[in-house]
């Protein structure tokens, strides 16, 4: 990496220097340092002078650049204050009901970039406010070594991004696909159990029935320790919609992830859940001090989520016209999200007005909804992706669950062993994607079909139902460019990439 930033270094005018992190340096070069090297520098400058340097910010000067990750065009600088951070760590921490040192150690794990503002709030500018114990995990956290940092560092509180909480899932489903006849079972009635009991919590004083207590005891708690979720109480989910499926499985660990929302515009999260604001599939109640409007809502309640608050970037770096693009005449913040909220006052996130699909005949479909469902019904789709603005009907795009490369963490032609299991009770003999889509296996097909006739069946109406369907060769991720940095599909990119795809679908 080093070698790369030798080589085009003159084309750099703005880069002031270059520390290398470990071992020694190949070649000296004025502002090329080791890591031991540039710790040196400061070791003379006296604190009166760096107390002059803090004491000249003020709370209204930028304090960080966030990129965001361009899912909908180029990245854009998102600038956040002093103020920003400083209130939003401080309003977010409270709302997620994260526990003062004095008393109890809060523990996180940091494994996301630190680039991204989920993890500048969560792993960064929360530790630093509520004094949090942070462990940053290895590089190759994201190609299975998580796991190994959550056990060694036993977190009280969990941040994970959707993507994130489904591989966990498949993992725990291949972990009992390979288990004995009685501890899969077993597994599978503690789960049964605490899903119907955590989905109707117990009201004020009612004990858990004994039966779910015992099966947490003797069953889930180990599957929990196997994550390293032995001492966790608090999980949370947030930059990125999470499918229904997941949450109830984690409802079945006795495992309730709270959603939250918000963009990196408004410093994080503007929205979240916690143990005492939680209602399964919504993002929560708006943090304390942060304030919320639908516009143009249609007769179910949903409409575009607009934002006020201090939390409120102060605008794109060097983009004056994205900026005022961005807000209202009044001031509001325009998400281009749609959603709905309860009598309570709880969000529900329903779709995105630049990824919502208007079909030929005028209806609005929301892709999320639709795709959701799909996955539901077949538990051998990893992705499906819904398609058809401005077509006469809808389509979509589906992929198949396969292992992931752990150096690359490219998916691979191997079936997990969910999707084998899946494939053998439909009759199917695969063990690899290209089996299924190279030979067009029948069993498979037939199977995939079947469900897709049930979601269409649940249809709002006609325009709303999938007429036709292909399966990619292979899994999306960030290598193929078809996902963001937190694992968030990049619609625009899939559409380009499979462009001939699309137009085959709509083909007289």
């Amino acid at each position: 990496m080093l070698l790369h930033y030798l080589q085009i270094w003159e084309k750099l005018p703005h880069l002031k220097a270059v520390v290398q992190y470990k071992g020694c340096l190949q070649e000296k070069r004025t502002n090329l340092y080791t890591w031991e090297e540039f710790m040196e520098l400061g070791k003379d400058i006296p604190d009166a002078y760096l107390d002059d340097v803090i004491n000249l910010q003020k709370p209204n000067q930028c304090c960080v650049l966030i990129y965001t990750s361009g899912t909908t065009g180029n990245p854009k600088g998102v600038m956040l204050s002093h103020d920003n951070i400083t209130w939003t760590a401080g309003q977010a921490s409270e709302a997620g009901e994260m526990i003062p040192p004095e008393i109890q150690q809060e523990i996180i794990v940091s494994y996301l970039p630190l680039s991204h503002i989920a993890a500048q709030i969560y792993d960064l500018w929360t530790g630093i406010k509520w004094g949090e114990h942070v462990y940053f995990a290895n590089p190759d956290a994201l190609k299975g070594t998580l796991v190994d940092t959550l056990r060694e560092a036993q977190p009280t509180s969990h941040m994970g991004v959707p993507r994130i909480w489904e591989k966990m899932m498949e993992r725990i489903k291949e972990a009992s696909a390979q288990a004995g006849i009685v501890r899969r079972k077993m597994l599978s009635l503690a789960m049964s159990a605490s899903f119907e009991r955590n989905r109707t919590p117990a009201r004020n004083g009612e004990l858990k029935p004994f039966l779910t207590t015992i099966a947490d005891f003797l069953v889930l708690s180990k599957v929990r320790k196997t994550l390293g979720f032995s001492r966790c109480h608090k999980y949370f989910s947030g930059a990125a919609p999470i499918s229904t499926e997941t949450l109830e499985f984690f409802l079945g660990l006795n495992i309730t992830l709270y959603e939250a929302y918000g963009m990196s515009e408004t410093t994080g999260p503007h929205f979240m859940s916690g143990p005492h604001t939680y209602r399964f599939q919504c993002c929560g109640k708006a943090v304390p001090g942060c304030q919320v409007r639908l516009l143009n809502k249609d007769i179910d309640g949903n409409g575009e989520i607009c934002f006020w608050g201090r939390n409120v970037f102060m605008g794109y770096l060097n983009m004056e016209d994205k900026t005022k693009e961005a807000f209202d005449e009044e001031g509001w913040l325009h998400s281009g999200d749609i959603g709905k909220m309860d009598a309570d006052d709880f969000l529900q996130v329903t779709g995105r007005i630049k990824e919502l699909i208007i079909t030929a005949g005028g209806e609005n479909v929301p892709p999320i909804l639709i795709e959701d469902a799909v996955k539901r019904k077949l538990p051998i789709v990893s992705q499906a992706v819904l398609i058809g603005d401005r077509r006469k009907f809808l389509s979509m795009f589906l992929t198949i669950k396969s292992t992931v490369d752990p150096d690359t963490l490219e998916p691979t032609n191997n079936l997990t062993l969910e999707a084998i299991r899946y494939c053998q009770n439909v009759g199917s003999e695969a063990l690899t994607v290209s089996e299924i889509v190279g030979q067009k296996d029948q069993a498979v097909y037939r199977a995939i079909q079947d469900g897709i006739d049930k979601v269409n069946k649940e249809a709002t109406s006609n325009a709303q139902r999938i007429q036709k369907w292909k399966i990619l060769p292979k899994d999306f991720s960030i290598a193929g460019g078809e996902m963001g940095p937190t694992m968030k599909l990049k619609r625009h990119s899939i559409f380009k990439k499979y462009r001939e795809e699309v137009e085959e679908f709509y083909k007289v």
